[in-house]
């Protein structure tokens, strides 16, 4: 991959964020909410209303008080909650820090199982472990997650008592006790992406075992196993990437089902607790944050891509 593609590639992902910025902070300037009224409550004077609002600088126009909140972002000053005030930046990034966590063991396990089953997809093509296999998928990716969540609590919690049913625990801070609270909601969360990313292995694997390099590899004598992982898996993986760094962006927001019925306080619970009370520094924060991160893992996806084949050269 070539220097003037990542400084491209860079240069890209600044742009986003700030057309992210610019986007979410006009949003939050149309929500029916007053910051000072959430301040100083309903029954406070006009005239502290005021006062607070030339404070704040909410007396400028709205592009001045984007440049002003934009120059503070730019600093590490995100702003004060207006539901808790306390800095935002921290309550953010420790509630990133969980999703995370939470990401991270989900795309673990998803991989150690999805990518075996895709091959054994692949390989047995049209026979019982293909058919299997792709019966497990359908399934998988149509059960929602609070049908899924539901279903391990009672199995797994309530009824065989093995695991806890709820509650977050910081991962260094008592491994122990941490680990085994998060195994039902990286099962829940796996089910779909091990459905969807199994299909996707199999569907490029079946592809690449039939065309002409395979068949030249096959000539020369290599081993069948040597053919399919060492040929056949590693260019059958380089879709995936990409299918891996869009669940992350979904793991990241779109599992709040499943932090909500786990009890984990990640940055999507955040976020949606901060559009329930109009937290709007919160609200800014934590889309800039998401958006933030999501580009960060895509540049990771392209240099992987360019890490596992070596044929291409970005320009």
């Amino acid at each position: 991959m070539s220097t003037s593609y990542l400084i491209k590639r860079l240069g890209l992902s600044l742009y986003t964020l700030f057309l992210v910025s610019a986007i979410v902070f006009l949003i939050t300037q149309v929500l029916p909410a007053d910051p000072a009224v959430m301040l100083l409550g309903e029954n406070a004077t006009p005239d502290a209303l005021n006062a607070i609002r030339q404070e704040m600088g909410l007396d400028k126009p709205v592009y001045a008080q984007y440049v002003t909140w934009l120059m503070q972002v730019l600093h590490g000053n995100l702003g004060l909650s207006m539901r808790t005030g306390e800095p935002v930046a921290s309550m953010m990034f420790d509630a990133l820090g969980r999703s995370l966590t939470l990401a991270v063991f989900s795309i673990v396990f998803m991989l150690a199982v999805s990518i075996p089953l895709g091959v054994v997809a692949a390989v047995r093509r049209g026979k019982a472990a293909d058919f299997i296999v792709s019966i497990v998928s359908y399934a998988g990716v149509s059960l929602p997650e609070f049908v899924t969540a539901s279903v391990f609590a009672l199995v797994l919690a309530d009824y065989l008592h093995l695991l806890p049913a709820a509650g977050y625990v910081p991962i260094f801070d008592d491994p122990a006790r941490a680990i085994p609270r998060l195994i039902l909601p990286v099962l829940t969360i796996s089910v779909i992406l091990v459905a969807h990313v199994s299909r996707m292995v199999r569907s490029e694997l079946v592809d690449v075992l039939h065309t002409d390099y395979i068949r030249a590899a096959r000539l020369k004598g290599l081993s069948r196993q040597t053919v399919l992982f060492k040929h056949g898996l590693r260019n059958a993986l380089l879709p995936t990437i990409t299918i891996v760094a869009l669940d992350v962006g979904y793991l990241l927001g779109g599992v709040i089902v499943v932090e909500e019925i786990f009890a984990i306080p990640g940055i999507g619970r955040q976020l949606i607790v901060a559009i329930q009370t109009r937290d709007l520094p919160a609200i800014q924060a934590g889309a800039l944050i998401m958006a933030g991160t999501y580009c960060i893992v895509n540049l990771v996806a392209d240099m992987t891509y360019a890490a596992l084949d070596k044929r291409i050269r970005y320009e």
